[in-house]
């Protein structure tokens, strides 16, 4: 990974993108596109557009979801305490203790999670995981007044965590789910401008919203686009850790290259392609069992308008939802060219009619 791409992996990691709030991530990601893509856009929604050879058929859309999930400002209490509801699915066992930013207006205001602590909590109490109706936020204000002087009902609210490279090389960082996977499409848009004359298909490059509360961004910026081919890029579990059945996940390692699903979001001739272009290139591929309808973009993709051709490749990815989320480099790289190799031998819609 190159430096340029570190950096820019880095600043989407850094800036906050609870759904319904991904306008500084979005920001980053377009200003990057615009440096080679024929045009960019937004949306009404909020999606992120970069396209090139748009005049070209078919339609080649590929989507990774730049929100992240988090909490949002709920009340606040006579006492200056701030109380708060989760955005996506956040696991709560993990927020007491942390530190937070709370996004205003103003900017980041810093705080901490609060709890009982342990030595005033009943045996039953210290067993239980905390209700979020059960932790506030403390920023250090004396009453109500105060506290309102800086946050306003419908701030959001991340973790205070960000970008770190491990010793091994490992990434490590809040909300890779899925910022890593919208930096894997505009990087592949990126390779794919640089070898125009290579590229039949006219090819969509999204950076979808609000895919953690409900698949929203894709479902619009995929009718709007109206693809014949669509590749969804989003993270997965990674089963090479303790306390993982790989009965039910399947075998996947970090480092094992991008994750191939396969099943009834997937359009068949997609994923033969996918496979045989990995065995031409050389490129390590996981293959995933996926007997139903995924749950990320790449579902709602294959249903919109009369059907898409759909495929989804996904990173392996340690500590899902999590505020230490880790990701291999090497799997961001492999699939970034997994993809580029793909879309340079489409040719055609009529090759993926099953």
């Amino acid at each position: 990974m190159r430096k340029e791409q570190k950096d820019f992996l880095k600043a989407l990691v850094e800036n906050p993108s609870p759904s319904g709030y991904e306008t500084p991530v979005s920001e980053v990601w377009r200003k990057r596109m615009k440096k080679y893509a024929d045009s960019v856009y937004s949306d009404l929604h909020g999606n992120s557009i970069a396209v090139i050879k748009h005049d070209k058929r078919p339609r080649v859309m590929l989507a990774g979801h730049c929100d992240e999930i988090g909490l949002m400002v709920n009340w606040i209490d006579e006492n200056g305490y701030i109380f708060f509801r989760p955005v996506g699915g956040v696991d709560r066992h993990q927020l007491p203790g942390s530190r937070v930013k709370i996004w205003t207006k103003k900017g980041p205001i810093l705080g901490v999670i609060g709890r009982k602590a342990i030595h005033f909590q009943e045996e039953e109490e210290r067993n239980k995981v905390s209700k979020f109706e059960q932790m506030w936020i403390d920023i250090g204000a004396k009453d109500k007044k105060e506290a309102e002087k800086f946050v306003e009902i419908g701030d959001v609210i991340t973790v205070d965590a960000g970008f770190l490279e491990l010793s091994t090389g490992m990434f490590v960082g809040r909300g890779f789910d899925d910022r890593a996977g919208a930096y894997v499409v505009g990087e592949a848009l990126i390779a794919l401008s640089k070898e125009k004359s290579k590229v039949k298909a006219g090819v969509y490059a999204v950076a979808t919203v609000q895919e953690e509360i409900g698949l929203r961004g894709a479902t619009t910026s995929t009718y709007h686009i109206n693809p014949d081919i669509g590749i969804a890029v989003d993270l997965t579990f990674a089963s090479d850790h303790p306390d993982v059945n790989k009965r039910l996940l399947g075998d996947v390692k970090m480092g094992g290259g991008p994750v191939v699903s396969r099943g009834a979001n997937i359009n068949p001739k997609l994923f033969e392609l996918i496979v045989d272009t990995a065995k031409k290139k050389k490129i390590p591929i996981q293959i995933s069992a996926s007997p139903r309808g995924t749950g990320t973009d790449a579902n709602i993709m294959q249903l919109t308008r009369g059907g898409v051709a759909t495929a989804l490749i996904s990173i392996p990815n340690r500590y899902m939802h999590s505020s230490i989320e880790m990701v291999h480099p090497d799997d961001l790289d492999n699939t970034v060219k997994l993809i580029v190799e793909v879309v340079k031998r489409i040719r055609s819609r009529e090759e993926f009619i099953i």
